[in-house]
């Protein structure tokens, strides 16, 4: 029986029939379709590796302490792994209708917390797998190591055999609250013990404390921002997603030739995105910023076995109103360099830290608040994910695109993931259903805000810089 993290208990809280909570992935596959049961073969064989996709969630009574993880004694491989085909002719609009409508069902609370669905008939002989994973299980960064896990890295390998399952016993709901009232009257005597370790290393605590000092002042200057948008309000249960793509070489020749980081192409190639989306709608962009959360790991290498949420985040000022996309380039990289001298990511860590010492009935209600009160200071969350660069195969085909889906919560209405593999990045895009009818305007700003700085790009700074990268 494991005891969620503050975090992880916040994605539960904030769920409710808008906000639906799960991250999830598309990915394509050459064909043949394989048979439904190789596909049940393969994940059943994983299993055994990532003990969580076994467990469901708890809920301790009389909210006496954060939700556990227990193992479903009625779990059921054949009720996760699901079976669907797209109608004729099966392009890229059908499959975005088809993921449209997965994503907007919420997860089962009383099963493990996933879903994969095997979609046949795509055009080309193709068919795809859609990954949905609640956040509370996983964050994005951990969620590509589980794919690494039930996936193959190649086309012919050695199948384990599913190892038996066998659940630990249920406990009663007297044994959750007396582990939960337990661990509290110890947590004073842990926090002494960790708190008398780090005295140990002083130089350490003078630089935690300084680069919380630094990060706060920035963190807190930028909550406080409100911007009257059509980017922000309510949203509805239902959801459209579309995605965009482009290559690596094609964002380091960029890079190369023009400096910054990845991070900065993709942000700026973003913000072409919504200065167009914008713009189609009639609102004015001159000297206008759209704010993007950008969640960050702060997984470190020892905690890369595990699967549980390890993420902080930054807030950056996306600057539509600039027309030259060379100066939004440019703009984006100074503002990121500051944010990360200035610490932000750790004073955003600092924060869903705090929560592990809220009551976790007020953890609760302030989840569930956080959800329904207005919120203007963030129009957009972007989230940027590494995926494996060699290929993977799924039942002996081989994945030839992957495309990240990220949950909307609150008042906004659009989200952005990206997602590279094998050379590939790709854009996911989220959006409210009821009031981003124009989805496609953005992805298509996307792409073009890619040509766009390929066209600034001198063929011999990028060749040059394609050379160093490879």
């Amino acid at each position: 029986m494991d005891r969620m993290s503050p975090l992880d208990a916040s994605f539960l809280h904030i769920e409710n029939d808008v906000n639906h909570m799960h991250i999830a992935s598309v990915a394509i596959f050459e064909g043949p379709p394989p048979p439904y049961e190789d596909v049940i073969e393969m994940i059943a064989s994983k299993l055994h590796k990532v003990p969580r996709y076994r467990q469901r969630v708890h809920f301790v009574p009389l909210t006496a302490g954060r939700p556990v993880w227990v193992d479903d004694p009625h779990f059921n491989i054949q009720y996760h792994v699901r079976h669907t085909a797209l109608p004729s002719p099966g392009g890229d609009e059908e499959l975005r209708h088809l993921v449209g409508r997965v994503m907007a069902q919420q997860l089962d609370r009383h099963k493990p917390l996933w879903e994969i669905w095997v979609a046949e008939g795509l055009q080309g002989g193709r068919w795809a797998i859609l990954s949905k994973t609640h956040h509370c299980m996983v964050d994005g960064v951990s969620g590509t190591d589980l794919l690494a896990v039930v996936m193959d890295s190649s086309p012919t390998p050695e199948r384990e055999e599913p190892e038996a399952w066998v659940p630990e016993p249920q406990p009663t709901g007297l044994d959750l609250v007396r582990n939960a009232l337990f661990r509290r009257s110890v947590s004073p005597y842990e926090q002494l013990r960790t708190a008398r370790a780090a005295l140990r290393t002083p130089r350490k605590i003078a630089k935690r404390v300084h680069d919380l000092a630094t990060g706060f002042g920035t963190f807190s200057s930028f909550v406080g921002k409100e911007v009257e948008s059509s980017l922000n309000g309510p949203i509805g249960p239902h959801r459209r997603w579309t995605w965009a793509e482009t290559t690596l070489d094609k964002v380091k020749q960029i890079r190369a030739a023009h400096g910054g980081t990845v991070n900065d192409v993709v942000l700026s190639v973003i913000t072409k995105g919504f200065r167009d989306l914008l713009i189609s709608r009639g609102e004015p962009v001159d000297n206008l910023v759209v704010r993007t959360l950008v969640p960050v790991s702060v997984r470190t290498e020892s905690e890369r076995g595990t699967h549980n949420n390890r993420v902080s985040a930054m807030f950056a000022e996306l600057p539509v109103g600039l027309v030259d996309p060379v100066a939004r380039l440019a703009s984006i990289g100074e503002q990121m360099k500051g944010l990360k001298e200035h610490k932000q990511a750790v004073a955003a860590e600092a924060l869903t830290s705090l929560q592990g010492f809220t009551p976790p009935l007020l953890l609760a209600l302030g989840g569930r608040l956080s959800a329904r009160i207005p919120q203007r200071s963030v129009q957009t969350v972007t989230t940027n994910v590494p995926g494996p660069q060699r290929p993977m195969y799924a039942a002996g085909r081989r994945m030839v695109a992957a495309y990240p889906y990220v949950p909307l919560a609150g008042w906004v209405r659009i989200g952005i993931a990206i997602f590279s593999y094998a050379g590939q990045l790709n854009f996911g895009i989220t959006g409210d259903w009821e009031t981003v009818p124009d989805i496609d305007v953005l992805a298509d700003g996307i792409e073009q805000g890619i040509a766009e700085l390929l066209v600034r790009t001198p063929q011999d700074k990028a060749a040059t810089g394609s050379a160093a990268a490879g």
